[in-house]
This record gives C-alpha cells, structure tokens and sequence, in this order.
C-alpha cells in the first residue's frame, strides 16, 4: 500500500486532460522509497521511459541518489506556467514527483524522424537525402553539415493551436544583424490560429499576399542550407515540416541549382545560360507567336511567316485564343500529373497529351507549330530550378499573352518593361530583388583564404 501521495498537482492536470483515456499516473515504491509520474502514453516513448527513469530508479539505494540522477539528465527541463505545462505534457513531457521536488523530463516519442528523400530538387550530384519532419533531426543533419560554433539556434514557439516549434538558425559571424532582426520581427508578429508547415509560413513571411514573386525559399537540400548559412542567410524551421525557409533570397538565387557548385566552370555556364533560356522561352514565348502571327508577321522571314500561316489554315479563331486554349489544356495536365498518383501520371500525361495535341491538329482546332510552340513552353518551364518561380513564371506569361492580344509586339515590349520594373522595386526583407551577386564563388565558399 503506497504510504505517500502524488502531489496535488497531478490530480489538477488530470482534471484538465479529462476525458483523455491516455492520461497514466504511475507511482513507483520499493524499500520505502516513492517517486510518482505524470504522463500521457500516446506521447510518450515508452521504451525510454523504462530505461531512463523506472529501471534506475529500482537500481538506486536511496531516493536522494535517484533525485541527483534526474537533476543530472539532459532532457530535464524546469517547470513552467501551468498552461505551458499542459502543452508539454501533450508534446510528449513526463512530470517526476520525488519526495516533495517535480521535475519535468522530455521524453517524447517521435515516429517522423526518418531523414525524407530529396523529391523536389534532384540532381545528379549532391546528396540525395534531405531534411526529416523531425525538427531535432533537421537541426542536427545542419549541425552535422556546418561544423562552426558561430552557427546559432534560436527556437521560437507561437501560441497557435498546434503549437509546433519555429526554429532560427543562422551564422552569427556571417548574418546582417538588422537583416535577422526583421525576420525576428516578422516571427514575432506571426498572427495565424493554425501554422503547419514552411509552405503556409512562405505565405506570412511575404510582405504582400497578392504578389506573384516569393521573398523567401522553400528548400529541403541541406547542401543549399549550408550554402546560404556561409552567405549570411537565415534559415527558419518549422517542427512537422521536412522543408525550411530561407530568407532573404532575390530573383538569381531562383535560377541557382546545387549542381552548379558540383560541375566545373564552363558546364556551370553552360547549364545557367541554359535556365535563361529556358526562362524567356516560357514567359516570351507564346506572346511572340500571337504577336508575330496577327500584329507583325513582316518581322519573320516571308518563308516562315508564309508556313505558319499556311498552318493556321482552317483554324477558325485567332491566334490568341488558340494559344490560350492550348496553354488551358497545358496547365491542366501539369496539374494532372501532379495530382495523380506515381505509377499512372506519366501514363496519364504523356497519353492526354499526345491524344490532344493529335487530335486538336487533326480537327483543324489548333496549328501544328502552335504544338510546337506549348511543347517547347511546357518543356522550358521545368527547367527553372524552384518551383515557386515555376509557378509565378506561369501566371506571368498570360498577364504578357493580355498585353499582347491587345496591342501586340508594343503591348508586349510594355507588359515587359513593367515587369522588369516591379521587380526592381521588390524588396526581400531589405534587400533588392533584382540586386546581381557579385561575388564570386570561392569568395561565397571562402576557399580564398585557404
């Protein structure tokens, strides 16, 4: 028969928890020594528990040596408010009760704390495993690859309803101190009842909602972590996320890949005159067809322009809603095979796509060289490296195809140039968005003072 009593404030927290069935409150007796817990089961590892607390505790000959033992434990914490309490009991906390001290353990148990694939970013080169949704393990792959006491982390907690942990890591030698504290400032003033992921906080980090361009990137490389922390770059960490932030970034860091760093120079070159290729391509290159086929066509030589509008024979409608349609259709099988599962979206697309190219041609809906055109479209769009300027390059070729339409190559050329000037008024977290890093890449990775 238990001679002592578990403090009264285990009978609190079980009245708030009620009607949790997974509340456990547990004393533990032998030789007139007493210890009582408090914890949640569901939260808790239970395989932990029993090695770090209930086994040493039968081993221990009295119940001071097994107070110093707890009080020695990495994972002991001090004992909050108690609404903070109940948020770490939830986390997966257990309160120990010995004679009349309570400490509070972290014992929590983690089932996503397997390191993810990297499925967004691939390259041939570089590592090919990411971050975990686990943000203990996220910032210990970033220690494990960024070896330098200067690296900080900051761990920041909203009062939201999950809860989840932010943290901040970033290079105190490296970062602009008025640059962290903006992002510190954003953080702090983060107003949202629920935050999930990096991908909702991508959204409140931005200065505007309705702007087209991010402020911030959404990364699950640690290669390009370790990269921007060298640049003096934060990176922000939400617990439950396998991606992390990076800010600030400008317009080039979009264009950047990892494998830059891995190839040599001339193949580096190559490779990013490539993506800016590809990059006019997308945005330009629908405009141009409806500009030249039903506003300009004496820019073309008269061959070509005689052929492309010997192709357009038999389409009932303009240029530009035959351009519109395709690129309709375009967009809905990216979608698509976004959407689908693995093993039937390549069928899926590749099959849609050949049928309606096909078919459109055939039933004199669309020209063959505006397949041509949406091909080489769909095909340059997947060439920029980040996603989030994958899809603002999307909506920003029909805002010129309007331009266009409407006044043709000056519409274009002006839809253009205030493109180019929105962007140079855009600012990430201070800093230009057009701003062209000058810096060379053995000063970025300080291989000059080897």
């Amino acid at each position: 028969m238990t001679k002592k009593k578990a403090p009264p404030l285990f009978n609190e927290l079980a009245e708030q928890f009620k009607p949790s069935t997974d509340i456990s409150q547990t004393h533990l007796q032998i030789k007139g020594q007493y210890a009582f817990l408090f914890f949640l089961k569901s939260v808790v590892d239970g395989d932990r528990l029993q090695q770090t607390i209930i086994k040493p505790f039968f081993e221990m000959a009295s119940e001071e040596g097994f107070e110093s033992y707890i009080q020695s434990l990495p994972n002991r914490s001090d004992i909050p408010s108690i609404d903070k309490l109940l948020i770490s009991l939830s986390a997966g906390n257990v309160l120990v009760a010995i004679e009349d001290n309570i400490f509070l353990l972290d014992i929590r148990l983690v089932k996503n704390n397997e390191v993810q694939d990297i499925l967004v970013e691939p390259t041939v080169h570089g590592p090919q495993k990411g971050l975990s949704e686990d943000i203990e393990v996220t910032i210990n792959l970033i220690r494990q690859r960024y070896h330098n006491p200067s690296l900080k982390v900051e761990a920041i907690m909203k009062d939201n309803v999950s809860h989840r942990g932010i943290a901040l890591l970033y290079d105190n030698d490296q970062v602009d101190p008025e640059m962290l504290k903006r992002v510190k400032d954003k953080l702090n003033k983060l107003d949202t009842p629920l935050l999930q992921s990096a991908g909702e906080l991508q959204l409140f980090m931005s200065n505007n909602k309705f702007t087209l361009f991010p402020t911030t990137m959404i990364t699950e490389r640690p290669d390009r972590i370790v990269y921007n922390l060298n640049n003096g770059k934060v990176i922000i960490a939400v617990d439950g996320s396998p991606d992390v932030l990076i800010a600030p970034v400008i317009f080039f860091d979009f264009m950047a890949s990892m494998e830059n760093n891995y190839h040599i120079f001339n193949v580096t070159i190559f490779t990013i005159l490539l993506r800016y290729v590809g990059l006019f391509t997308c945005v330009l290159l629908p405009s141009v067809y409806v500009a030249v086929t039903s506003y300009n066509p004496d820019i073309l030589r008269i061959e070509l322009a005689l052929t492309i509008a010997g192709g357009r024979i038999g389409v009932p409608y303009p240029s530009f809603i035959e351009v519109v349609f395709m690129l309709f259709f375009m967009e809905l099988l990216t979608e698509a095979s976004m959407r689908l599962p693995k093993a039937v979206s390549s069928t899926a697309t590749t099959v849609g796509g050949l049928i309606l190219g096909t078919a459109a041609t055939e039933a004199a809906l669309t020209s063959n060289i505006m397949v041509i055109v949406v091909s080489a479209v769909a095909i340059s769009t997947f060439v920029i490296p980040i996603n989030e300027m994958s899809f603002a390059v999307r909506v920003i070729r029909l805002v010129l195809l309007v331009y266009t339409s409407l006044f043709g190559m000056v519409g274009l050329l002006v839809g253009f140039v205030g493109l180019v000037m929105i962007l140079a008024n855009k600012e990430s977290l201070g800093v230009p968005y057009l701003r062209i890093p000058w810096k060379g890449k053995s000063k970025e990775l300080r291989m000059d003072n080897r």
